[in-house]
């Protein structure tokens, strides 16, 4: 019998290298496995649905949900996983020392519903008291000009949204002062071109948010693994051969990480650096599966409702596939 031939699209992770290679199969499947950019593959999979798999913006594809029918339909994996503190930038004139001094000020976003920004606001209202509405909001291209928001948004009155000039991108206006701060989870090029006027607002971030770790033990989703529904419900076993597939492949990397004779991976000192992180986050700290990941998923998806996204406050398990919910034993 011949397997089921699927294009996915997935960027060249180390813990998706052993699907792309073909090292570790996927049962009955055939996988034609697309590297793309990340930024190509949200696009291509929102706007036209053009892979039968594809990793997927959280918030995109949450969002997603909201269609009659949905579109896609997840797993829980998880390809990027993210702390966000690192991703809010200020201009260095715009008064901005900490966190409540946001409050009031013009603040760029590539697109409201990015996932980071999603969380990035969150944070700021969780930890800060600097709500998703105590701004307003610049959207554009970070270093280009022209990008829309890939999904279309109905979003309350007291969030304030306007397009910058078609000309212009965040990364220059964060420079020159036109807007005071930037959410993004790229770094905008003027950071490092002009140091002197676009800085980090937390510039020892690593710290913050290991304390955000301690506090929360949330380790923030960035990405899942969704598959185009037509193609899931003919074949429902896919979702169980995709999530066993992409398990393995990580485990490969958790051994790689501790494999000290020979580094696998261009860090000098990564044997402490492996150390400090599992005495932080434990031996699993990049968990896939759907129990280890209740609470960071219940945070999201209140973010989510809270900023206007989401048109209801969703469960964890509305997002992925009943079937990879929970596991055989013997």
């Amino acid at each position: 019998m011949s397997k089921l031939r699927l294009t996915m699209a997935c960027w060249n992770y180390d813990r998706t290298r052993a699907l792309m290679d073909g090292r570790i199969p996927i049962e009955g499947v055939e996988l034609n496995y697309l590297n793309l950019v990340v930024e190509e593959t949200f696009f291509r999979m929102m706007r036209h649905q053009e892979f039968d798999v594809a990793e997927m913006s959280l918030g995109s594809y949450t969002l997603s949900l909201s269609r009659d029918p949905a579109p896609f339909i997840a797993i829980p994996v998880y390809p990027s996983r993210s702390f966000r503190h690192s991703g809010i930038y200020v201009n260095a004139d715009a008064s901005i020392r900490e966190p409540r001094d946001l409050i009031g000020k013009r603040v760029g976003n590539p697109e409201y519903q990015l996932t980071a920004n999603v969380w990035i606001r969150g944070i700021l209202n969780d930890e800060y008291g600097v709500s998703a509405d105590s701004v307003s909001y610049f959207r554009g291209g970070l270093e280009q000009p022209g990008r829309v928001e890939k999904a279309a948004l109905t979003l309350p009155a007291g969030i304030r949204i306007q397009d910058i000039p078609q000309d212009r991108t965040l990364a220059q206006m964060l420079e020159t002062g036109e807007i005071d701060a930037l959410y993004s989870p790229r770094p905008p090029s003027t950071l490092d071109s002009n140091p002197g006027k676009v800085r980090r607002l937390f510039p020892d971030y690593g710290a913050v948010e290991s304390d955000y770790y301690r506090k929360t033990k949330i380790f923030p989703i960035m990405h899942v693994v969704a598959i185009r529904r037509e193609v899931y419900e003919k074949n429902r076993w896919v979702a169980q051969s995709l999530l066993k597939a992409f398990a393995a492949a990580q485990k490969e990397v958790y051994a790689d990480l501790h494999e000290f004779a020979a580094l696998k991976f261009m860090l000098p000192w990564l044997l402490p650096q492996v150390e400090e992180t599992e005495r932080l986050m434990g031996r699993d700290f990049w968990p896939y599966g759907y129990q280890p990941n209740v609470e960071t998923l219940k945070t999201f998806l209140r973010y989510s409702f809270e900023q206007g996204l989401s048109q209801r406050l969703l469960d964890p398990k509305d997002l992925f596939a009943p079937e990879t919910l929970e596991a055989f034993k013997i």
